[in-house]
């Protein structure tokens, strides 16, 4: 149960950073990015020994195929990823309203400069990035465990800033469905892009990893 409870509370803080940050300290695209890559930092380095520091259902997916996470953990994974965002974007909700803020504004992911075929692209790009720096990172050939965590946060900062005026920058399933959820409207029609273009990346990174070495023992 802890290593469940370790992916519920990462993704609640990766939610809960990263859409405060848009909604309630009305940050730049700087301040954005670094609060969704730092909030997976801090939780990677609290709570990643347990769980493995997942918060993410498309780097669990990933996982799964590389046989690092067992089926059975993984499913529960995703579960509780989701629970995580679903509960941030509800206090997030409370704090909307004590401020008076409107209440379609979730920090939630959305394209409206661009079609959905390049919204896909996009987050197929960047979760492929994103989850191949993972697993190399954490690979037990070419990986750096105690840097892991920093590089990983690293690169989700800066995917987030380069994808932010396009979909959002998402890279995962969960983090876009809490926000969704509450806020309605395109980001809700609109949430199938951000479960299809992280998954396929994820799938793609979990196969150019393996390629690359990253299953590999020492």
């Amino acid at each position: 149960m802890r290593k469940y409870l370790a992916e519920l509370l990462g993704t609640f803080m990766l939610v809960f950073l990263g859409t405060g940050t848009v909604v309630i300290a009305k940050g730049d695209t700087l301040a954005i990015g670094l609060s969704f890559g730092l909030a997976i930092t801090i939780m990677a380095y609290s709570v990643g020994g347990i769980s493995g520091g997942q918060f993410n259902p498309a780097v669990t997916i990933a996982m799964m195929i590389n046989g690092r996470t067992k089926v059975q953990d993984g499913i529960f994974y995703i579960i509780t990823q989701f629970i995580g965002a679903t509960l941030a974007s509800a206090v997030l909700a409370i704090f909307i309203n004590a401020l008076g803020l409107p209440t379609d504004g979730f920090g939630q992911t959305d394209f409206p400069e661009i079609s959905a075929g390049i919204a896909v692209l996009v987050e197929v790009i960047i979760t492929f990035l994103f989850i191949l720096v993972i697993l190399m990172v954490t690979s037990k050939k070419y990986g750096n465990s105690q840097m892991a965590p920093l590089a990983i946060g690293l690169v989700l900062s800066f995917l987030i800033i380069v994808a932010l005026n396009l979909t959002g920058g998402s890279l995962n399933p969960a983090r876009s469905f809490g926000p969704a959820i509450f806020a309605g409207g395109s980001a809700l029609s609109h949430y199938w892009v951000y479960i299809v273009g992280p998954v396929v990346g994820g799938i793609l990174a979990a196969l150019c990893g393996k390629f690359m070495g990253s299953e590999e023992e020492a």
